[in-house]
């Protein structure tokens, strides 16, 4: 299955981005160059697990890691809603700081759900625009007040769409700014342009 990639330039103040698609859905949205961009699983695994077998072959491994720089449908659309996320202004092409939350969303596809982790990114989805949750209230919410915040965190540090899927509204205990796979001075930017944060 090939994989494709499109790059993504923000405002000021954050890292750019890149997006991955299936060759019709949006598979993945990370900060480049950090935690969860080109390092991470969604630039250098293949679609599905690799076997023993194929881990022994690591030239068909790479030549299966490599996804093609085209923009597609799922690409273009992702751009759209970023483009009003971060509030381009159309007719310029200028950003400005009126961000809004799009009315729609890409067509997007996850692999590797884990009926926990379905879970926890419905929640995340269900997170209004310039509010937050923390990792506790994840939990209680899902009815196991007792688990651990990192098993949580765990499940939210895994998301491979972000900002669509709004990881960096969830918080530590008391609102603390934690951990962020793309990067805290992004996270604490995102929290900024939403008004959560001054």
């Amino acid at each position: 299955m090939d994989r494709f990639y499109w790059n993504y330039k923000t405002p000021g103040g954050f890292t750019d981005m890149v997006m991955y698609s299936d060759g019709t859905y949006l598979t993945g949205l990370v900060f480049e160059k950090t935690a969860d961009g080109f390092t991470n699983r969604w630039w250098k695994e293949k679609p599905q697990s690799i076997t023993d077998k194929e881990s022994a072959d690591s030239s068909k491994a790479s030549e299966a890691a490599e996804p093609v720089h085209r923009l597609l449908p799922a690409f273009e659309d992702t751009v759209r809603w970023l483009d009003l996320y971060f509030g381009k202004d159309p007719m310029t092409g200028d950003f400005t700081e009126q961000s809004i939350w799009p009315d729609f969303v890409p067509e997007m596809k996850i692999e590797g759900l884990t009926p926990f982790r379905r879970k926890v990114i419905e929640i995340m989805r269900s997170i209004p625009y310039g509010q937050t949750m923390t990792y506790g209230e994840i939990a209680a919410e899902i009815g196991a007040p007792k688990m651990s915040a990192q098993a949580v965190g765990g499940a939210v540090g895994w998301n491979p769409i972000c900002i669509i899927i709004p990881c960096h509204r969830v918080m530590g205990a008391g609102g603390k700014i934690t951990g962020y796979g793309g990067g805290l001075d992004n996270k604490k930017a995102l929290l900024k342009l939403e008004g959560i944060t001054k």
